[in-house]
């Protein structure tokens, strides 16, 4: 086989992806056991937002049932979603994960030249479906709150707005997103992955603005982390058009759709683990003085360098996300998924021990 030079591979590949910083995940089981010689069972994993309850039981019955020869059919989901949310189904979008539903919208909007508006510290993800797009991200610095401080550029084509946002844990007050979607011609898609552990939700303005997109998951309440499942209510005309241009089955699987459809059908389960992890929320808030949280993790100041800080509760088996990865956050920042009780005190008695 030719060995062809780095210029020609360079020469290949999008000019695109030299602007790009890889999405950084939160450290998993093996990454630690390995580094740090302490087994699987002994690591509390508190750096990915995960819900430490898992899926109703229903969920498990369903995925035995599947027969994955056969491809996905997402009528059903799609019925369960609309259930669950109020809107009718010619409404919703799915995918493989919100990532996926926001890649097909981006692919729907953004041209080269065009730009993105994104409040920072927020998800990082929406500076790579840009950047991907030959489309330009304008970033604005968020308030001492956490608030959207900037309006939307003019001509912007997009903007992309979490609530609660990730990392900071803060929702986004309904004033501020109406003053972005009527400041702009453009596309504002509200990230709502974390809203079942909010007070409000504004899925409701879609009825009322023709240029919102309000984005949800199952893998967060409903502990479908595994299964990549996504979706999102859009009007109509968006709609139409994502489904012409989303991958075949919207790029989903028989096990996520019938593992979504089980999860929808035990709301009791989900309300339940939910309730679970907004008093430990509480519980843990008071202990470690943290920005006030709508979602299923903390945000904290560290009293040294965020690494370094991270790395002390490495040692002692517990993963917790430092978030210098996310553009404006700084140094000085971790984020803490809330985890049963059990794994909170572990995450509790080493904090004490750490910050004494």
């Amino acid at each position: 086989m030719e060995n062809h030079s780095d210029s020609w591979r360079q020469s290949l590949l999008r000019q695109a992806l030299s602007q790009l910083k890889p999405y950084v995940a939160g450290k998993g089981f093996s990454e630690i056991s390995r580094k740090y010689g302490i087994s699987k069972e002994a690591i509390v994993k508190l750096g990915s937002n995960e819900n430490p309850y898992g899926p109703s039981p229903k969920v498990m019955s369903a995925l035995a049932s599947t027969s994955p020869e056969r491809y996905p059919e997402p009528e059903e989901l799609i019925a369960s979603i609309a259930a669950y949310t109020g809107f009718p189904e010619e409404m919703i979008i799915i995918g493989a994960g919100m990532d996926g539903v926001m890649d097909t919208l981006t692919r729907l909007f953004l041209d080269k030249g065009d730009r993105t508006f994104i409040p920072t510290p927020t998800f990082s993800y929406y500076e790579i479906l840009t950047i991907m797009a030959g489309a330009k991200p304008v970033f604005a610095t968020r308030g001492p709150n956490f608030e959207i401080m900037a309006d939307v550029p003019p001509d912007t084509k997009m903007a992309f707005v979490c609530s609660p946002n990730n990392p900071t844990g803060n929702a986004v007050a309904e004033q501020e997103v109406c003053a972005l979607l009527e400041s702009t011609k453009g596309i504002v898609f509200l990230d709502e992955a974390y809203v079942e552990f909010a007070d409000i939700s504004l899925i409701r303005l879609v009825e009322k603005y023709d240029n919102l997109i309000v984005g949800r998951t199952l893998s967060k309440a409903f502990g479908l982390a595994g299964m990549r499942l996504g979706y999102a209510i859009a009007p109509q005309w968006i709609a139409d058009q994502y489904k012409r241009a989303a991958p075949p089955f919207y790029g989903i699987s028989c096990a996520s759709v019938a593992a979504g459809t089980a999860a929808l059908a035990d709301l009791s389960f989900m309300q339940k683990s939910v309730k679970n992890i907004i008093s430990q929320r509480q519980r843990m808030h008071k202990e470690i003085k943290a920005h006030p949280s709508q979602a299923n993790f903390l945000y904290l100041n560290t009293p040294f360098a965020s690494n370094e800080f991270v790395e002390k509760f490495l040692e002692r088996g517990i993963i917790i996300r430092d978030c210098r990865s996310f553009r404006g956050a700084g140094e000085h920042h971790v984020r803490v998924t809330v985890g049963t009780p059990s794994e909170n005190d572990r995450f509790l008695s080493a904090f004490r021990e750490i910050c004494k």
